[in-house]
């Protein structure tokens, strides 16, 4: 199957969309990940992701509408629908999310699954942080995690939140 690509311009740098050619979003990249070597470069396609970036960032827009089909095994699959679920503005921690999953004591896994998330920003693994409040790593580094959660209006000071927002 073929797929598309098209480079993003947002206030936290490029990024770079990859479709599907039935126009599902497979992968959203950070500057310095590498673009899948055969996709084809076409803008068009690619168009819905942008638009909705551009909103996101804008502030226009707290939710994503956009066919996904994200590679990853079960559990993956399993936590990256449970992050979708995090919703604008709130944060959870790895271990609770282990427990919405029905797998506490899993944290670890959870994160080893959020860090291996292709589609960021949509799939919003920036949401989960640490059970104390402390940010913790980040794909695109935790300049552009501190700078997705205040876009969301989620206080951060010296790369902690004060307190944990109340997970969705």
């Amino acid at each position: 199957m073929t797929t598309y690509a098209s480079s993003i311009d947002t206030p936290v740098g490029p990024l770079t969309a990859v479709v599907h050619e039935s126009g599902a979003l497979t992968h959203l990249l950070f500057a310095h990940q590498r673009v899948p070597a055969d996709a084809v470069w076409d803008a068009q396609r690619c168009a819905p992701v942008a638009a909705q970036m551009r909103e996101y960032f804008a502030g226009e827009r707290t939710d994503f509408d956009l066919p996904l089909a994200p590679a990853g095994s079960a559990f993956q699959q399993q936590v990256w629908r449970e992050l979708r679920g995090i919703g604008f503005g709130v944060t959870a921690g790895y271990g609770a999310l282990a427990v919405r999953l029905g797998r506490a004591g899993s944290a670890r896994a959870v994160g080893r699954a959020n860090a291996t998330n292709p589609i960021p920003i949509v799939i919003p693994c920036h949401r989960v942080v640490g059970s104390d409040g402390c940010l913790t790593g980040y794909a695109g580094g935790m300049e552009m995690k501190m700078a997705l959660l205040r876009l969301e209006g989620i206080a951060i000071r010296d790369g902690r939140m004060p307190r944990l927002s109340k997970a969705a």
